[in-house]
């Protein structure tokens, strides 16, 4: 119980990124960074998804360790090729 408190602690503490910021760092569009990590868990979802609306009104922040794990799940598999 101790190690997940420490867990919890932690994320709220490390660094979040935002989908622009990623987009930059991997050079990809804002798209494809949105599409790689909305579904993702750890990633924060704020404001609404609204089917009724053209535009999606939610904006992700991306911890540092949600970051590391998918560059390493993404990396792990195009070693594959």
């Amino acid at each position: 119980m101790t190690v997940q408190l420490q867990v919890e602690t932690s994320v709220h503490i490390e660094r979040h990124y935002a989908v622009t910021e990623i987009a930059e760092m991997w050079n990809l569009s804002a798209d494809k960074v949105r599409e790689l990590f909305e579904n993702e868990p750890g990633v924060l979802l704020i404001g609404e998804r609204n089917p009724r609306h053209k535009r999606r009104y939610v904006t992700l922040r991306i911890p540092q360790s949600v970051l590391e794990r998918v560059h390493h799940r993404l990396s792990s598999k195009s070693g594959v090729r």
